[in-house]
């Protein structure tokens, strides 16, 4: 008797539509992470997913289209923990730490889904599909709360969307550093953060430290 034709040696596993979207994204999330969009390929992540290539254009459309999921879902999630850490309120300093942290965190945590974020999007039409765009988001949040501080200092409000973009764009590309570095450690990246937005470099302090515990910021 012949040896037996791999299709039947390894059946394919049967899924529910959404099984197999959910599925399908996660591949997708991997891929993209590793390969980046251009590199990566239909046939790849039907391979991956062990599927033919007519299951990923039924569910998706083509490449552009699970890419611009897997973006999305990553955008939702990073801006979720923003929003969570960002609404327990709290000083100035402590808001910045958490600010710092969540997105260390989530670098930390979701390395795939950072890496697929802080790419351009290719995706043609898909421009809220970009690292920068999810930054202009966050950095919105930040500006709400930047504005009430203001307000309470007698500093003039309309000056908070600039401190905004400037604060959370420091931490992102320190982030996209600190992605491939990983040194130092992520409490320590936190503090120099806040150290110098708070403080400023006419006032840095030689070694800072922060002021939370570890236990009470979100993801720690």
């Amino acid at each position: 008797m012949g040896a037996m034709p791999s299709s039947a040696a390894r059946p394919r596993v049967r899924m529910t539509g959404p099984e197999r979207r959910e599925q399908l994204l996660d591949v997708g999330r991997e891929v993209f992470a590793q390969r980046g969009y251009e590199a990566t390929s239909i046939e790849e992540l039907a391979a991956r997913a062990d599927v033919s290539k007519p299951v990923v254009y039924e569910h998706f459309g083509g490449k552009e289209g699970i890419y611009a999921v897997v973006v999305e879902r990553e955008m939702r999630r990073l801006l979720d923990r923003f929003t969570s850490a960002l609404a327990a309120g709290g000083s100035p300093r402590e808001l910045l730490e958490r600010a710092a942290l969540v997105l260390l965190d989530y670098i930390e945590e979701d390395t795939d889904g950072f890496r697929v974020l802080s790419r351009d999007s290719p995706v043609t039409g898909a421009s809220s599909g970009t690292y920068s765009s999810l930054i202009g988001e966050v950095a919105r949040k930040v500006e709400h709360i930047l504005g009430a501080q203001f307000d309470a200092r007698g500093y003039d409000r309309h000056l908070a969307e600039l401190y905004s973009q400037a604060l959370v764009g420091m931490v992102a590309l320190v982030g996209q550093w600190w992605l491939d570095t990983r040194s130092p450690g992520k409490r320590e990246v936190a503090a120099h953060l806040v150290n110098l937005s708070y403080n400023g470099l006419a006032h840095l302090e030689p070694a800072p430290g922060l002021v939370s515990r570890p236990a009470e910021h979100p993801g720690a």
